[in-house]
């Protein structure tokens, strides 16, 4: 029996290995192109939803960007508080901003599709640049970054939207890592040519992709997926670009304690069952590889069977992650975060696996 638990324990470790250097490495060891300022007109979208304190605070960071042709389209999604009093005082001095003010909608109550489809339709350019309230710029190179990864062939532009560091906060370090962990597959996965979802952080993409697909009608009724349903639905291997350099990054504040951050994660990961059925192998693949790494590791060790090759398979496993994940880790500024590398996977797959039970037990909110 201890055997054949040997026999699979390599069969995980060589396929893990061919996950870290057939897809992750994709990225990991991509050099960054550089790509000539194309100074296309581009629509910068902003959802929000009781933001009045994020608006006031990131709008001017936007607002500030180096770009010579590019408005602000603002929706104000049904907020309660002053949320659209202060898109109005920062419309008043700037004349690129477009507001749409959205009111409650029973039918489409708490869905923020709706609003961002009324955002969409109203934008004056062809090439959307999306964020989230909550969300700014690292630099003013922003949106010249992103959009400049477009072509006649790419209409669909990956960005990636970063957490801002919290010190001594274990909660921020985990929440750090997950997002890490999401961009390294859903970069690494374009990459190769198969993406399957974006970031509705740091999200480009021309309009024609979403009237061409009727927007979001094929999953309005799902409460999230803006972001990852649509481009799960539209992106291909022909018409998606990734932009990984520094300036193109969004940063964000993070949950402040580990209950807000797993409801979060309920929302976000309940949108995963709808992916394309070869995604969400490949996904679950992963996953499945991970825990049956850790779980025939631990046995083995604990029965101390053949424990020198054992121990050799978990060094050698390891070395090979960490060569992969500290290069992809460089080109998106979080390798520091990577040292307790193994705590941290173990962690994320049983934290993984408490949203599974809790989503199946109950339908995570609207998204706010």
């Amino acid at each position: 029996m201890l055997f054949i638990l040997l026999m699979i324990f390599c069969s995980v470790v060589f396929l893990q290995l061919l996950l870290y250097f057939g897809i992750f490495s994709s990225f990991a060891f991509a050099k960054k192109s550089q790509k000539q300022p194309k100074n296309i007109p581009v629509s910068v979208i902003v959802c929000a939803k009781n933001e009045a304190k994020n608006l006031k605070k990131h709008i001017p960071k936007i607002l500030n960007q180096d770009y010579p042709n590019f408005e602000l389209v603002l929706i104000n999604d049904a907020s309660y508080d002053d949320s659209l009093e202060i898109m109005e005082a920062f419309q008043k001095q700037h004349s690129n901003i477009k507001i749409v003010d959205v009111e409650n909608n029973e039918a489409f109550w708490g869905n923020k599709k709706y609003s961002l489809t009324l955002g969409i339709k109203a934008a004056s350019h062809d090439f959307l640049l999306f964020t989230d309230a909550d969300c700014m710029p690292n630099s003013n190179q922003w949106i010249r970054e992103i959009s400049s990864h477009f072509s006649s062939e790419k209409t669909i532009v990956l960005g990636y939207g970063a957490y801002e560091k919290v010190k001594n906060s274990y909660v921020n370090a985990l929440i750090r890592f997950e997002t890490f962990i999401t961009g390294l597959h859903y970069l690494s996965f374009a990459k190769i040519g198969l993406p399957y979802m974006g970031v509705g952080r740091n999200l480009a993409y021309h309009k024609s992709e979403f009237f061409n697909t009727n927007g979001f009608i094929n999953h309005m009724k799902i409460k999230s997926g803006d972001d990852d349903l649509f481009i799960n639905e539209v992106a291909n291997k022909k018409n998606t670009n990734i932009c990984f350099s520094h300036d193109s990054f969004t940063t964000s504040i993070a949950p402040d304690s580990f209950v807000a951050w797993f409801r979060q994660k309920r929302r976000h990961i309940s949108t995963a069952k709808h992916y394309k059925f070869k995604h969400q192998f490949l996904l679950a693949l992963n996953y499945i590889l991970q825990v049956s790494f850790w779980i025939l590791a631990i046995l083995l060790l604990t029965f101390s069977y053949e424990w020198i090759i054992v121990t050799s398979l978990i060094g050698f496993k390891l070395l090979m992650q960490y060569i992969v994940y500290i290069k992809a880790g460089n080109k998106l500024n979080c390798t520091k975060l990577l040292i307790p590398l193994p705590f941290l996977e173990l962690f994320l797959i049983l934290f993984q696996f408490g949203i599974f039970i809790a989503n199946t037990i109950s339908k995570p909110n609207h998204w706010k």
